[in-house]
């Protein structure tokens, strides 16, 4: 039987062009990381375009309160509350994308803004000493306050269990069969952010997503010239680039003068109010909120998505290492990654990006879509990040980008991350009933358990879990809304009680447990090492 298959389990993917540690050429290292930048934008747009009107804030520009000056009162010019967040998510991105390549797991992974933050911070914002503020900025800069004080105690959370390597000893528990459901949970469980926000409108939507599935898949092959294949490494620019431009066109022509709101501010590339409220230079600094607030209800509840981010991210690292043709993540690099992410979150808070990081799923996928792996380009991706936040008009042009265009991006971007996800069933003995039960139930109770939640969750009320103590509500609404936590949960549990001693091999444990441990397979040390000779400072175990 083993003599006609033509292909056993590999512990690396074998048809992507450039590794973690190999380069593309200088100037298409430059392009993909642009890509990667565009790629990151859909997110960092529109979670502050949710979250800012919510605390108050506006995405135009506003006269303040008179300020004196030698000729007589004169005011002054608030700029959009909206693209401020939007430059100062962005600026900590960058931030911390750069980090973690340089010093956390050292894969090609963007560190971008999280959905998994918005029910915590849906509670801060209805706390009732915020909702008394009658003045709508003076509100929204209260609230941000609130945020960033609730962040930076929640960060502890991933400092403390990334850098005590408590997260890396919990991993031991994980095996191919475990994160198999998890990894493919953290594409799938985004599936209300690819054809339901692409519906919103379909004819910008449905054209981006056939043509990225045309040049990416159908035309790869297609070459300007014998090592040039344009249509494979830059897919989403040239997609981007012509459906934007049709979309222009459909706004300047009147298409959607009578539309539906939301249709409008799907479609339109004039809704975004970005442009003309971005300054035109701008260095965002820490505290530039004012100083955080402190409330430990605010506190216990941004601990949930701090918990939630974490299984995420671990699920994405776990993508992005295929991806980019390297080992599974050693528990000492996963540990000290997370750790990094818990300073990511910290910086988060300080600077005030109105939420908390997690790693772009978004991006994992295109390192699949145009099969570079390179971590110099996610790095040089990073100094766009914050190359285009500091000058905000050029950034805000392509931050204005509509939001349907993204949606088809991610039902392939997605996609692709899940069935990474599913690759690691082929280390595993799919023909045992146990195996399947536990794959099966992983998967359906990971989908199923958060669309009852999100089905019962509305901004203005508390969610499912509807107690006196408003911080329970939040931490287990957000706890209970994520695919890729209740996953793990169901996964690790069943993985690890059912028939545990007997079923080892077909866990698939035999090809796992060599990466547990930073010396257990000599490709670690190639691919995980600390840059500057900082494994000498930081020997890893």
């Amino acid at each position: 039987m083993a003599d006609i298959i033509s292909h056993p389990p590999m512990d690396q993917l074998q048809d992507l062009e450039y590794c973690i540690d190999s380069n593309p050429p200088w100037a298409e290292t430059i392009i993909l990381a642009f890509q990667n930048y565009i790629v990151m934008l859909g997110t960092s747009v529109m979670i502050p375009s949710v979250l800012v009107p919510a605390m108050g804030g506006t995405d135009e520009l506003a006269i303040s309160k008179m300020d004196v000056c030698r000729d007589g009162p004169t005011p002054s010019i608030l700029l959009g509350d909206k693209a401020r967040v939007i430059q100062t998510l962005l600026f900590v991105a960058g931030i911390n994308t750069l980090l973690q390549a340089l010093f956390g797991t050292r894969l090609p992974a963007v560190v971008g803004g999280s959905y998994a933050y918005v029910v915590p911070i849906a509670y801060i914002i209805r706390d009732t000493s915020l909702q008394r503020i009658t003045d709508g900025h003076e509100r929204f800069i209260q609230t941000m306050r609130a945020i960033q004080g609730a962040l930076i105690v929640a960060s502890s959370i991933q400092i403390i269990l990334g850098y005590s390597q408590v997260w890396g000893l919990f991993s031991r528990f994980f095996s191919p069969l475990g994160m198999a459901p998890v990894v493919g949970l953290v594409g799938l469980g985004l599936f209300q952010r690819g054809f339901p926000a692409l519906g919103n409108c379909v004819e910008i939507g449905i054209p981006m997503l056939l043509l990225v599935i045309g040049l990416s898949q159908y035309l790869k092959h297609v070459r300007l010239s014998r090592s040039f294949p344009i249509f494979e490494r830059f897919p989403v620019l040239i997609c981007i680039a012509f459906v934007w431009i049709y979309a222009i066109i459909l706004t300047a022509s009147g298409a959607y003068r009578e539309t539906r709101l939301i249709t409008q501010n799907s479609c339109r590339t004039d809704r975004a109010n970005l442009i003309s409220t971005a300054p035109w230079f701008k260095f965002p600094y820490p505290l530039q909120w004012g100083p955080p607030t402190f409330s430990a209800g605010h506190s216990f509840a941004m601990m949930s998505a701090v918990l939630v981010s974490m299984v995420e991210s671990t699920g994405a690292y776990k993508a992005a290492s295929r991806l980019a043709i390297a080992t599974p993540p050693p528990a000492y690099v996963l540990s000290r990654g997370i750790g990094w992410q818990g300073i990511g979150i910290l910086l988060d808070g300080l600077f005030g990006t109105g939420t908390g990081s997690t790693v772009s799923v978004e991006n994992v996928g295109l390192l699949g879509l145009t099969r570079v792996g390179s971590r110099r380009v996610v790095q040089i991706s990073a100094g766009f990040m914050i190359f285009f936040s500091i000058l905000g008009k050029f950034g805000a042009v392509f931050a204005s980008i509509p939001f349907s265009i993204f949606a088809a991006l991610y039902c392939v971007l997605f996609g692709l991350v899940a069935s990474v996800g599913l690759s690691f069933l082929q280390f595993t003995n799919m023909n045992s009933m146990r195996n399947l039960i536990i794959t099966g139930l992983s998967l359906f109770l990971g989908i199923s358990i958060p669309q009852f939640f999100n089905e019962y969750w509305n901004p203005a009320h508390n969610g499912l879990v509807h107690t006196h103590a408003g911080w329970f509500n939040a931490f287990l609404n957000a706890i209970f809304s994520s695919p890729a936590t209740v996953g793990l949960i169901v996964a690790v549990l069943l993985d690890n009680t059912l028939e545990v001693e007997r079923s080892k091999k077909d866990r698939g444990m035999p090809w796992w447990v060599k990466f547990r441990t930073f010396r257990g397979d000599n490709r670690n040390e190639e691919f995980y090492t600390l840059p500057f000779n900082l494994n000498r400072f930081f020997p890893p175990t």
